[in-house]
């Protein structure tokens, strides 16, 4: 699933080829990609609106337009770029936004698990997530003050998104082997220095993230180069870049979890 630094990577490309674009027509091809408003007043709500900002929020791409905001997630296998609108549909393309200056926005989607919402109210969509990890409002005290306020597995806490936006499995498992933090620690265990290593080590992985444009590990996102430089994440059985030990996965809330038997001591 693209995470943070990926959807991130997204927006910066398409940002230049969508601003002040007018969607001109709507071709869902695949209805329940939509999960709001229905297929026929989607239609005709975004027929006529100019994008005027493309942003993100979260794991979320946002689309700005006239009177209302364009959110879609991508999910496991959802992509999104621009083509001439001369070239017709491909086989997993579930929404296509025919736009001024003849081409589309594109959202393929093999597994289709990915969402489509048009609203006017971004925040009935966006309203439980907890703060961005970039921002001025993710600190060391709050992250210590909200981790002492669960009584959860650390790992699967940072992954929850009305916790902290954003962060995925990949970019987890590096920041806590930065932190030499043990993915199964209890939160409300956490030490403020500890806070302040996470807090750092969450906020390195990401702009690193973004500035390698992400990372390259499967079929569905590719262009980043920042697999390259995993510390843990898919190095199971291979040294540790710190210490030589080997690296070891186990499962965590149903997801591969990759650290550290020395550096990240329970």
């Amino acid at each position: 699933m693209p995470e943070l630094p990926e959807v991130e990577t997204i927006v910066r490309k398409l940002r230049p080829q969508l601003l002040d674009r007018i969607v001109q027509e709507a071709d869902l091809r695949w209805s329940r990609t939509l999960a709001f408003p229905s297929a026929k007043k989607f239609r005709g709500l975004i027929k006529g609106q100019e994008i005027r900002e493309v942003t993100r929020r979260a794991k979320f791409f946002i689309l700005r337009l006239s009177d209302l905001s364009l959110l879609i997630h991508l999910r496991m296998s959802g992509d999104l770029f621009i083509k001439d609108s001369k070239i017709g549909p491909e086989k997993h393309d579930r929404l296509i936004l025919k736009l001024s200056g003849n081409n589309s926005l594109i959202f393929n989607d093999t597994r289709k698990f990915g969402r489509v919402w048009l609203t006017a109210n971004p925040e009935e969509v966006l309203g439980r997530l907890g703060p961005e990890p970039l921002s001025r409002s993710f600190t060391s005290k709050w992250l210590h003050t909200a981790l002492h306020g669960k009584q959860r597995q650390l790992k699967p806490l940072l992954l929850d998104q009305t916790f902290l936006a954003g962060l995925g499995n990949i970019y987890a498992d590096e920041a806590l082997h930065i932190a030499k933090l043990h993915p199964l620690a209890a939160s409300d265990s956490i030490t403020a220095r500890e806070a302040e290593a996470l807090h750092a080590a969450v906020r390195k992985v990401l702009k690193e993230g973004i500035r390698r444009n992400g990372a390259s590990i499967d079929w569905v996102y590719r262009g980043g180069e920042f697999q390259n430089y995993f510390r843990v994440y898919d190095r199971e059985g291979k040294p540790c870049p710190t210490c030589g030990t080997s690296i070891q996965r186990i499962t965590v809330g149903q997801r591969g979890t990759h650290f550290c038997p020395t550096c990240q001591m329970r």
